[in-house]
């Protein structure tokens, strides 16, 4: 497993290299196939045979080097192919060769690279080029029938490249979408939450101030420290994006993301606005990843920031149920109820779906059990959420 490993790390690295040096690539493909070009002029030829010359050799060598401008014009480096093996078979009598590789390498090229049209030209030169070659070589029903699968078979592999190629760019699309929705996720959740509570403290300010002005100390306070953990938050996610954007490490906090030891601080931010929140968890509390207690986290933030914004209740219950295979997390408010679902139906509760099907579980919001207020439920397998082979 361990050799498996490296020889992939070897892979995935070689692999990254050509992407970043596509001339190195194909300067190598060049010297590859001159390579096996090669190998007719080191076998001693039958007698009879003209002896092969460094002439014809510059001549062979002369139709590998239009491959190192394959990629930047195909169709151009296919008639400097045609052209220079023309002019080989014509002026000189070298040894042959038992493919046309330089051939082959321009129609892979062409398929994979190039659009219908170069590939229909293509298509076309070719079928007019090859049996005008088996014509000046032997003359052979079975050469012809042989080159014909040969070019078939590099057009196919072409395509099938850029088939895989293509269908790369859409999963690499497809992952960017759910990692920007990610993050739209983490930014609605960290500014809604924060904002909603500074708002709700800051209107109770000016009555504490003529009330109770010890009140009106720690409503301002409150808001300061939810301002406080909002920009720290920000600045993790951040450093974050900057760190993977460009790989230089950064200077941005790098805290993990709240878990559930996190809730009891975000049970008393919540507090600070009047709200009384009531916890309480149950059953054996089992291993909880640090991905699925994001998502705890993030589920019951939105739910209590729905509470604050538009329940206008006196109490909310948080509660967490470790059953037998699956983690439940239902958040419970006596507030307006059915009277306030329609304020409820934007991005946050979309949200807490999405997070909850990332782990494989559910989630739903309705009034709660006895008709009364309103309750968001959502539930996570625990074969997603706990940690294996601890």
């Amino acid at each position: 497993m361990g050799i498996r490993g490296e020889l992939r790390g070897w892979w995935e690295r070689g692999r990254a290299l050509a992407a970043a040096n596509p001339l190195l690539v194909d300067i190598g493909v060049a010297l590859l196939v001159q390579g096996a070009m090669t190998m007719p002029f080191l076998v001693p030829r039958a007698p009879g045979l003209p002896p092969a010359t460094w002439a014809a050799y510059g001549l062979s060598t002369l139709t590998v080097v239009p491959l190192v401008w394959r990629r930047r014009a195909p169709l151009a480096v296919l008639f400097a192919v045609l052209a220079t093996n023309a002019l080989y078979r014509l002026t000189v009598d070298g040894p042959g060769q038992p493919l046309p590789y330089t051939g082959l390498v321009v129609a892979y090229t062409v398929a994979a690279l190039s659009g219908p049209p170069a590939r229909l030209l293509t298509g076309l030169v070719l079928m007019a080029a090859v049996p005008v070659g088996v014509w000046l070589n032997t003359r052979s029903a079975r050469e012809l029938t042989f080159s014909l699968f040969v070019f078939a078979a590099a057009y196919v592999f072409g395509r099938l490249t850029d088939a895989r190629q293509r269908a790369h760019r859409v999963e690499a699309e497809q992952a960017a979408a759910r990692e920007r929705a990610r993050i739209a996720r983490e930014m609605h959740d960290i500014l809604s939450h924060a904002v909603s509570l500074m708002i709700v403290q800051a209107e109770a300010g000016p009555v504490a101030v003529r009330a109770a002005p010890e009140r009106a100390e720690a409503a301002f306070d409150a808001i300061s420290a939810t301002g406080r953990d909002a920009m720290a938050q920000l600045r993790h996610m951040l450093g974050v994006l900057r760190d993977g954007g460009d790989g230089t490490g950064g200077t941005a906090p790098r805290a993990p993301q709240p878990g559930l030891a996190a809730l009891p601080e975000l049970f008393d931010r919540v507090r600070g606005s009047g709200l009384d929140v009531v916890y309480r968890a149950e059953g054996e509390v089992g291993p909880v990843t640090d991905e699925a207690g994001v998502t705890v986290f993030r589920v019951v933030q939105e739910a209590l920031t729905n509470v604050v914004k538009h329940a206008d209740a006196h109490t909310v219950t948080v509660r967490l149920s470790f059953l037998k295979d699956e983690l439940e997390v239902a958040v419970t408010d006596d507030g307006r109820g059915a009277r306030a679902v329609s304020h409820r139906g934007g991005h946050g509760l979309v949200g807490i779906r999405e997070r909850a099907a990332a782990h494989g579980g559910s989630a739903a919001a309705g009034p709660g059990a006895d008709g009364r207020g309103f309750e968001v439920r959502v539930r996570l397998p625990l074969s997603a959420t706990a940690e294996v082979g601890a």
